[in-house]
């Protein structure tokens, strides 16, 4: 599947293109963002400073959001090409990860959607060569605590695999990491805070992001995560096997 037939299939099955997450969310989470709600902010941390309107045209330019600050409800849009453009990177990176024998971790605040996403990608890039990093199992995080699952990080609470934005898993993973006597990795392949905190502590960091996560774009636009794709990230995680491929196809790994 080249480019542009991916980019026709994601907005065939609303990956990107007419998605669900309407333009009144989209709007309300970048004034959470501003506001530095902690389910909204990521871990990212501000290296300049912010405006509602610097951020609402930040996510029009990275992610294809309406550029018409009048539109405040209904249909809102991500934008195919500006996907499938951050996913070459990606691969990019991911290839010069594996090439490198780097330590990568991989790490996902929407289990029901990306985990095999991340699973997927943690399997090809550890039989290609990188050192796929694994965290002892059992940090506590409130009620539960951090498992790793398919070499995939996520919080586990009440039986269930948590979607989360929070950045403080990715910070009690470091930490133990660090307290074992690990090096940091050389890589994090995550979303959500898991992304978010690891692009801020200085962790080379790629990731996904949706179209009502403002955080990560701001993130990459100073300079700290290095690859944020835009997309919807919760669709049934069938439907981005054709994504995989192409990341693979392009990253050198699908043999």
């Amino acid at each position: 599947m080249n480019a542009q037939e991916l980019a026709e299939y994601l907005n065939s099955v609303r990956i990107t293109g007419k998605i669900a997450t309407t333009r009144e969310v989209n709007v309300k989470h970048i004034h959470c963002f501003i506001d530095g709600e902690v389910n909204h902010e990521f871990g990212v941390e501000w290296t300049r400073d912010w405006t509602y309107d610097d951020v609402f045209d930040l996510m029009h330019h990275r992610v294809g959001t309406s550029s018409d600050h009048e539109h405040l409800e209904g249909q809102d849009t991500i934008s195919a090409e500006l996907c499938v453009a951050a996913l070459d990177r990606f691969a990019e990176r991911l290839a010069e990860a594996v090439a490198k024998q780097q330590r990568v971790l991989f790490a996902t605040g929407h289990p029901a959607g990306l985990l095999p996403v991340h699973a997927a990608l943690a399997e090809a890039a550890g039989r290609a060569g990188a050192r796929l990093v694994e965290v002892p199992e059992g940090n506590k995080f409130l009620e539960g605590d951090i498992r790793q699952i398919n070499k995939v990080l996520m919080w586990h609470q009440h039986g269930s695999l948590m979607h989360t934005h929070l950045p403080m898993p990715m910070q009690l993973s470091l930490e133990r990491l660090a307290a074992e006597g690990e090096p940091a990795p050389d890589l994090v392949v995550a979303d959500h805070g898991w992304a978010g905190f690891a692009a801020t502590s200085g962790i080379d960091s790629i990731g996904f992001a949706d179209c009502n996560d403002p955080a990560l774009f701001v993130s990459e636009a100073q300079g700290q995560l290095q690859v944020a794709v835009p997309l919807d990230d919760n669709v049934c995680p069938g439907l981005y096997a054709p994504m995989v491929e192409y990341i693979l196809e392009q990253a050198g790994l699908n043999a």
